[in-house]
């Protein structure tokens, strides 16, 4: 039922995502290059994951290791590149305010601080690396989390609405709840609450890139285009 589940998630994902990319490339790349290099990144390890979980059920030997080592590095690409768009994003909420440039200089700062120290703190050479990813994914997710709230936030107390922002943030909000509503599911239930879990996020994971598509499926404006 997991398999079935994987293929379906792949079998309606990777069609978005290319959409995706598609729809960024007629001139939104520009504006969201870090939801561009997001985009790509998850399509390329997508294709990834894909590759390795057909040689692994295909039982060609030494793949199960392959597949764990891939995984994590995958995961570990995907997470930096979550905690990226965050931060862009709220780099370009910010961009009415008289001291944007303090802000973003401090935002940017703060967050690679952020991630190094965690990075530091986990990493152990003699470590499995599922160990160490795991607790260093877990805090730049649970902070991109709270940096997406407060952009959230930010772009709601706005006198100028930007909807393509209000989307973002939104739709990785979804992404971040169900995640965790998802995993809590998954660690505290038996086999039918392990499977509730992975429903609610494969939902998740193919109703934000619908959203994405959505929101960029329209060329940008003359005003954006321009826009810092």
């Amino acid at each position: 039922m997991l398999l079935a589940l994987q293929v379906i998630g792949w079998a309606v994902g990777v069609p978005l995502e290319v959409l995706i990319i598609a729809a960024l490339l007629r001139g939104h790349y520009r504006r969201y290059p870090f939801v561009f290099l997001y985009s790509l990144g998850n399509f390329f390890t997508t294709i990834i994951d894909i590759s390795t979980y057909a040689a692994y059920f295909a039982g060609v030997p030494g793949f199960k290791q392959i597949r764990v080592w891939w995984y994590w590095r995958n995961e570990g690409v995907m997470q930096v590149l979550t905690y990226a768009v965050v931060i862009s994003l709220i780099y370009h909420a910010t961009k009415n305010l008289a001291s944007r440039r303090l802000v973003r200089v401090g935002l940017v700062s703060g967050a690679v601080l952020f991630a190094s120290i965690s990075f530091l703190r986990h990493y152990g050479a003699q470590l499995p690396l599922s160990t160490w990813m795991t607790s260093w994914t877990r805090d730049l997710s649970f902070c991109s989390t709270i940096l997406d709230l407060a952009l959230w936030a930010m772009l709601i107390g706005s006198r100028e609405k930007d909807k393509r922002l209000l989307l973002l943030s939104g739709s990785l909000g979804i992404q971040f709840t169900s995640d965790a509503i998802g995993e809590a599911i998954r660690s505290i239930s038996s086999s039918p609450g392990v499977m509730a879990g992975n429903v609610l996020m494969l939902i998740a994971n193919l109703v934000v890139p619908y959203i994405w598509w959505r929101t960029f499926r329209q060329p940008p404006t003359k005003a954006e285009r321009y826009a810092k």
